[in-house]
């Protein structure tokens, strides 16, 4: 059995420890490319764990939705939410039965969400790309398969590691790739994901 035969279990006991496992601080590639959205703007968090990114999306004037699978996380978002004086739309739901609608939503903020496996991951890049409205820009990041030798944060699975050719095959046919860079980095988000890091961040409009 792997954590990802039971996603909310495993993520609700990483979450039940003290603190915030990837810290409280934004991601550096959404905050580095946020600029995108205008304030008003109404973005999704998906995925967002314990809120470090949907609050600070929030505080930057965006109107923010979010969810994740595991209620302690969701717990803690809320918590996150309140203490920074902005609010947040959260849900509790996985990636398959999250009430996705289409043609909602000005941007996406898919950041670190390779709990998926390929079928998992293939109808989630789906139902993005149809919630986008045309014009809708997606901001992701990941892990790269050479994650697998630096071991500092991500899942063990290769198959659910991303690369430039896997983004660009999902994304392409519908939408215009502003920046897509595969690289390296130390990264510092709580004890969840810490030092040097194969990364890959993606910039993704929809036509």
């Amino acid at each position: 059995m792997t954590p990802f035969d039971d996603p909310a279990g495993t993520w609700n006991r990483r979450y039940s420890q003290d603190g915030y496992l990837f810290g409280t601080a934004p991601n550096t590639w959404l905050v580095e490319h946020a600029g995108v959205w205008q304030p008003g703007q109404r973005v999704l968090c998906v995925a967002d764990g314990e809120g470090r990114n949907s609050v600070w999306l929030a505080t930057q004037g965006l109107v923010v939705d979010a969810f994740d699978i595991a209620e302690v996380g969701v717990d803690k978002a809320r918590r996150l939410a309140q203490q920074q004086g902005v609010t947040v739309n959260y849900a509790l739901a996985g990636c398959d039965d999250f009430a996705w609608t289409t043609g909602t939503w000005d941007g996406v903020a898919a950041i670190f969400v390779q709990f998926a496996d390929p079928a998992l991951r293939e109808r989630m890049f789906a139902n993005i790309v149809d919630a986008l409205k045309p014009g809708g820009t997606l901001l992701l990041q990941g892990y790269t398969p050479q994650q697998l030798v630096y071991r500092t944060g991500g899942p063990p699975q290769l198959e659910h590691l991303y690369t430039p050719a896997l983004l660009r095959s999902a994304f392409e046919p519908a939408m215009d790739i502003l920046a897509l860079r595969d690289y390296e980095a130390e990264v510092s988000e709580g004890s969840g994901h810490s030092g040097r890091s194969a990364l890959i961040g993606m910039v993704a409009r929809k036509r």
